[in-house]
Parts: C-alpha cells; structure tokens; sequence
C-alpha cells in the first residue's frame, strides 16, 4: 500500500438503508408494526431521521467522499430539504413485488464492496441500517483493512451485526446525546463564575465518549474506572491525571 494510502488522512464513506432505519424510528414512537402497515407505509412519512446529526458524526471520522441512501424515495418527499443540504446521494429502488421490500441492503453491499475495491482513499465505512444481511460485507470491509462503523435504532438491530462491525453507535444514545447538550443553559456574559476543573471535564466528557461507545446511557463505576487508567490517564499531566484518578476513587 502507497504511503498516501495510510490510515491518516483517509476519507469516510456513509452508506445508509434509509427505510430501516425510519421504519425503527416509527415503530418507536407509535408501537411495534406500525411502519408495516399498509396503510402507514405507502404514504408520505414523517421525517423523523435527524439526518445532520448523522452526517456530522461521520464527518468526525475523516472527510465524506461516499455518503449515498438507499430507498424507495417516493414516500419521504418531507426528507428533501435536510437531504440536500447534507448532500446525500440518493438511489432509488422500486419494490420489485408484493412484499414491498425494496432490496436496499443488497443493493448497498454490492456497491460498498465494489467501492472499497476501487478507492484506496476511503478508510473507514458508516453503514446505517440495523439489519443481519449486513454481516457478510461486514466480513469483506474488514479483511479489506478498513474500519466499519454500523448505526441502527436499538429497538430493530441485529445485535450479531452490530457486534461484527469494530464499533457500533446506537441512534437513540447519539440522538439523546446531543439533545441533552442542546438542552444545557446558557452562560450568562459577566455572571461571576466558579473556575472549571480540567480534570473534572476530562471525566465528563470520557464517561460520555464511553457511554456512546457502549450504546448505554449509563456507564459503570469500575468499567470507566478501568477505562480511564488504561487510555485517558497517559494522555494528560500528571497533576490532572492524579486529581481525575481521586476523582474516580471518590464516586
């Protein structure tokens, strides 16, 4: 491999089953099988996928060079404007039969598989989806040498598929993630302040990172103590690292 083929500096290539993961979405919020009802599914839907979010938090891996939805478009007219302005590339497939499946996870695979083969550049897949027909091309991103990140809804994953991707990042835990700091209050210009602690806000922001990579909105006590040992401690001075380990030791 050329030297200008290494891990730094790659890019990311995103692609998303849209229709699974809007489908978990609704399901979550009006009952299990309420997507599959006919009479649900084959009309304009909801927007309901916060689609910057994802495409910021693919953006933190390198930059986008693939970022393509798989789906049939004809029922998310109400997704146009966050899909333009996210740049989404958007492929189009029709159910070929009664049972309405659009084929999408195929579709995505072949072209995931074909586009690592082709582009040295890209280092790291997103696939979007929560589904097990996932797991071969998994199996052939990885032997590739590339790094695959899968997101899906908690509620409709395969946890076999989001175990055989090297990281796995749950929409609700992402969503609530940013909805939580979004929700902070404002800092008040010239309000006499008490200083921040460093190290306290290198806790805070490790226990989140570990919480996200987990899928879990809690971490515990002795899996961050641990954690926080191996990886952040040798990270920082030694003054902050030994005020961060008391910190850990207390709570």
């Amino acid at each position: 491999m050329d030297a200008d083929d290494s891990a730094d500096g790659r890019s990311v290539a995103i692609y998303w089953d849209f229709e699974n993961l809007h489908a978990g979405l609704v399901e979550g919020k009006y009952g299990e099988g309420a997507y599959a009802r006919q009479d649900n599914r084959f009309k304009p839907q909801e927007p309901l996928v916060d689609v910057q979010a994802l495409v910021e938090l693919g953006s933190s891996f390198g930059p986008v060079a693939i970022n393509r939805a798989y789906g049939n478009w004809q029922f998310f007219g109400r997704y146009r404007d966050a899909l333009l302005q996210s740049a989404v590339e958007l492929i189009q497939l029709f159910p070929p039969g009664a049972s309405a499946k659009n084929g999408a996870d195929i579709k995505l695979c072949l072209d995931a598989t074909e586009d690592i083969s082709r582009f040295n550049h890209i280092g790291t897949v997103i696939i979007i989806g929560g589904d097990s027909d996932f797991m071969p091309v998994a199996q052939k991103i990885k032997a590739a040498g590339r790094t695959l990140i899968g997101i899906g809804n908690r509620k409709n994953t395969n946890k076999h598929w989001a175990k055989s991707c090297h990281e796995f990042r749950y929409y609700d835990s992402l969503i609530e993630a940013a909805s939580a700091e979004e929700a902070e209050p404002a800092v008040v210009e010239n309000a006499d302040l008490v200083p921040r602690d460093p190290a306290a806000d290198i806790l805070r922001r490790a226990i989140r990172l570990l919480a996200e990579s987990k899928g879990d909105a809690w971490v515990h006590k002795l899996t961050f103590c641990l954690w926080s040992n191996a990886w952040i401690q040798p990270l920082i001075p030694r003054t902050m690292a030994t005020r961060a380990s008391v910190r850990c030791s207390r709570h």
